[in-house]
């Protein structure tokens, strides 16, 4: 029987054409593939693309990104425990990629002073992401965070997002499953939750750009299921990121993302270099030359 491939999408692609969207994502699996002198070896109707992107853009109450992200930036509409949630991602983001003298330049000094626990302190990282890091936004990474925040803490949130992407899926079906950014938290908490239950079977698990090994996102994920391991529907794990992509800030490594049980462990690339403005596009993932091998020889 023929193999099922499944990809998950991230945030932004809200009153978009999910099949434009699928195609763009085909496409640049078709470059990736190109570069080994390979074409998608199953049918187009053996892909299937579960699009949630109108459910993120309700979050957000329709706002355009802009609009939205300057609501997230001030703090409004934020309860206690967002906030404090924001607050740590965004502190993990410095530590990596800002450094003191960076964020006192747009901050001032006396908000480094009084630390990560006021609010000045996440609009500091945000600037001084858009004026240090290399095609970084402030923005885009507001809304990130506010997105995997509400889909790990908000229920109803989860469950339709998580009903959409099970849709996907058939039970006994050998299906590969791409998941990029967001997606990679939708795929994994689903997979790891629901896949065995379901009788789903994933020959191969493929993350890129994930912030899977964010802190407070592997805590978060820990306390709706614990412990953190490897799917059991899952046979194979492979992760790709570009070290210069500001979402993903680490491989999924056993110091950062530490399973239990140890095996079958996540196989590591971190040496992509994505082509897309930001470093963190799916199309600068997808048509690496190894991605689209690892994809390519899974669904054969």
């Amino acid at each position: 029987m023929t193999r099922q491939l499944v990809l998950v999408h991230g945030r932004a692609q809200e009153k978009k054409d999910s099949v434009a969207l699928k195609a763009e994502w085909l496409d640049a699996l078709g470059e990736g593939l190109a570069k080994n002198n390979l074409t998608l070896p199953i049918p187009e109707k053996d892909v299937r693309f579960p699009f949630y992107g109108d459910t993120l853009y309700e979050m957000v109450d329709g706002k355009s990104a802009d609009a939205a992200a300057a609501v997230i930036v001030r703090g409004e509409d934020a309860d206690d425990d967002e906030k404090q949630f924001t607050r740590a991602v965004m502190e993990e983001i410095r530590q990596k990629n800002i450094s003191d003298a960076q964020l006192a330049e747009i901050a001032g000094e006396d908000v480094i002073r009084r630390g990560p626990l006021n609010w000045e302190w996440v609009q500091g990282i945000l600037q001084a992401v858009d004026r240090f890091v290399p095609h970084g936004s402030g923005a885009s990474i507001a809304l990130f965070t506010h997105d995997v925040y509400q889909y790990l803490k908000n229920s109803t949130i989860r469950q339709t997002i998580d009903d959409g992407v099970s849709a996907a899926m058939t039970p006994g079906v050998e299906t590969v499953i791409v998941a990029h950014s967001l997606g990679t938290v939708v795929a994994y908490n689903l997979l790891r939750q629901k896949g065995a239950l379901q009788g789903w079977k994933v020959p191969q698990f493929v993350t890129v750009g994930s912030p899977l090994a964010i802190t407070l996102i592997r805590k978060t994920l820990r306390n709706l299921a614990s412990p953190i391991r490897c799917p059991e529907c899952v046979s194979n794990w492979f992760n790709a990121m570009d070290e210069r992509d500001v979402v993903a800030l680490y491989p999924l490594e056993p110091a950062q993302f530490p399973l239990d049980p140890l095996n079958p462990a996540i196989q590591n690339k971190r040496d992509v270099r994505n082509n897309t403005p930001n470093r963190h596009g799916i199309g600068g993932y997808l048509n690496d030359k190894e991605v689209a091998k690892r994809i390519y020889d899974a669904l054969i």
